[in-house]
């Protein structure tokens, strides 16, 4: 088996998961911002599980190539829901769970994955492509819960942390806007943006400068060794965990 058709296998395998991956995790955010008092993404039609209505063109699709080219782990992030915190009833308390809605929903998809694989397992289901999926989607949602928690701006590990942190100290800290800051447009002369051709250019207009840096420096730090010892034990860590929840599942299949 050469690879390009490796490379081809890989990305049908990890298409679903990482579709659904990214876009329960943003809906997810929505639906817990609504039931706090801001409805600002229901009434943007964003609170739909259709994976279509969240890709980003840059997280979406050329970061998760990159990235399993780069260390074998394709990842990314969909379309950010749009989240105003000032109108959440108690914004300060409650910025905390709409960010955890999001790696809260990747453990629920973790869970969901293992629970598919018992089930193929005590249906005598040997198909493997089915169980490469299934091992996809407990990875990518098990790193994606991972990533999110960590305490860097703009992820969502930073917003609970903001959350709990006195306001004296807040305002000592950077800030990035929810919806990663602003784009690579606003980095090229107008005229050089006039030459692009029309998808180019969408998709140059929707890439945010400080998503672009985050991964930039988390791939990076990937390939110098510094951060893939911890990431991977963490991961560890959530798959046994996505594990132990569906285990139960066993019993009544035995």
């Amino acid at each position: 088996m050469n690879s390009t058709h490796q490379t081809i296998q890989a990305l049908f395998v990890f298409a679903i998961p990482v579709l659904f991956a990214i876009s329960l995790h943003e809906v997810a955010h929505g639906y817990v911002a609504r039931y706090f008092g801001d409805p600002t993404a229901a009434s943007e039609g964003r609170l739909s599980i259709n994976p279509l209505r969240h890709i980003d063109p840059f997280g979406t699709v050329v970061l998760p190539l990159v990235l399993y080219w780069l260390i074998q782990l394709p990842f990314g992030y969909a379309r950010p829901v749009p989240v105003e915190y000032d109108r959440l009833r108690n914004p300060k308390k409650h910025m905390a769970f709409v960010a955890l809605a999001g790696p809260a929903a990747n453990f629920a998809m973790g869970v969901a994955w293992s629970i598919i694989g018992i089930v193929l397992a005590a249906a005598g289901i040997g198909e493997r492509f089915l169980f490469d999926m299934v091992r996809a989607g407990v990875s990518v949602n098990a790193v994606m819960m991972v990533f999110n928690l960590l305490p860097i701006p703009p992820l969502d590990g930073s917003h609970v942390l903001a959350s709990v942190l006195p306001e004296r100290v807040l305002r000592l800290l950077p800030t990035v806007p929810p919806d990663g800051g602003r784009t690579l447009a606003t980095l090229f002369p107008i005229g050089m943006l006039a030459a692009l051709p029309k998808r180019l250019l969408r998709l140059v207009n929707d890439v945010a400068v400080i998503d672009v840096l985050i991964f930039a420096a988390f791939i990076l730090l990937m390939r110098l060794h510094v951060l893939d010892s911890f990431l991977f034990k963490a991961m560890t860590v959530a798959i046994a965990a996505f594990s132990r929840v569906a285990s139960p599942i066993s019993f009544f299949l035995s």
